[in-house]
């Protein structure tokens, strides 16, 4: 794969491309992910339920798109932000906006954006935004992710040794002249005019109904439980390779007293938390998270995490919702800002 010259920072922000190939979503990856952030709905996992609300085959977790999108973010971080280590970089924020669940059987085209890169002391904040659009043209989700990195910083080479020693490793590249040899990203214009368009909304079946609700009401608390083996199984099938989340050692050598759970593992435990409570995973319109904090998952037991909602404000027009979620555990608050925004009966 070629890679383009090293470029300033200032001057990628802006730069948008076309992931080459789509993403098919298989039922059994939509079964494996549901499993893997516990979001136990019966529609993640069958066609019966998942008719019920509408839909021809299962549908995808809310927070289902960060396998595609962290795919995408990747192939940036291989091929044009290359002055970052993956190992190096934190995210901060998540932000999911939702025009049409994805299904099984999708054929999904993405496309990237590197919408800004802000230096701050010695960090850098890059915002990177997804597109994703299935076979029919119809905009799925419009996600972005901001990651906090050091540019150029140097590496522990003792990180570096216990990286690579873990670390989930790529497919090897195509050899020159193998068929399957291409560039994953497409440059193309920002302006451009990708033909996709938004579907009418299909109604819900949230169990709380609208007018049953009043703004200041407070969701029944919930929990979860994490363990080594949900970590790992996590980063597997998220295609998420950074070893903090499951190698001690590396966990160490970046300053971290144990192995940590994914941010976005947690934000999916969110997004089941509040399912729960709708009865309705499609409900989703919007789902945004500023990560503050982190869950430490020890090798010798669980670690928990407690959950708590709360109406912000209703819209009689539309009838939906803003809900503030709120997550701790052990006394640590997870989220600086975490809000969904929803729709219902």
């Amino acid at each position: 794969m070629a890679e383009p010259e090293t470029e300033d920072a200032a001057s990628l922000a802006g730069r948008r491309f076309r992931v080459r190939d789509h993403y098919e979503v298989g039922r059994e990856k939509v079964r494996e992910f549901a499993r893997a952030v516990q979001n136990h709905h019966d529609a993640h996992y069958a066609e019966p339920e998942a008719h019920e609300l509408g839909y021809d085959s299962v549908v995808a977790p809310p927070t289902f798109a960060s396998v595609i999108g962290m795919a995408g973010t990747k192939a940036l971080l291989d091929t044009v932000l290359t002055d970052y280590d993956l190992t190096q970089m934190l995210q901060t924020d998540q932000v999911f906006e939702m025009h049409k669940p994805i299904v099984a059987g999708d054929s999904v085209r993405s496309w990237m954006l590197i919408e800004s890169i802000r230096q701050f002391a010695d960090n850098d904040f890059i915002t990177v935004q997804f597109e994703l659009a299935n076979q029919h043209d119809e905009l799925l989700q419009i996600g972005s992710t901001t990651l906090v990195a050091r540019r150029g910083a140097e590496v522990d080479p003792h990180l570096i040794e216990a990286v690579e020693k873990i670390f989930m490793h790529s497919p090897p590249e195509p050899e020159p002249g193998d068929p399957l040899q291409h560039d994953t990203l497409v440059p193309i214009e920002s302006d451009a005019n990708e033909q996709t368009h938004i579907s009418p909304p299909r109604p819900v079946h949230t169990a709380p109904k609208f007018d049953e609700l009043t703004a200041g009401d407070h969701l029944p608390a919930g929990t979860a439980s994490l363990t080594r083996g949900d970590l790992t199984n996590y980063a597997g099938v998220a295609g998420d390779p950074n070893p903090i989340h499951f190698s001690e050692r590396a966990a160490e050598l970046v300053g971290l007293p144990t192995v940590v759970a994914h941010g976005m593992l947690t934000m999916g435990l969110a997004a089941e938390y509040l399912t729960a409570w709708l009865g309705d995973p499609t409900a989703f319109e919007k789902f945004s998270v500023r990560f503050s904090g982190f869950v430490p998952v020890r090798a010798d037991g669980a670690s928990t995490i407690e959950f708590t909602g709360k109406i912000k404000s209703l819209d009689p027009e539309r009838r939906t919702g803003t809900i503030v979620l709120g997550g701790t555990s052990d006394g640590r608050k997870l989220f600086g800002r975490a809000i969904a925004e929803v729709r219902f009966s």
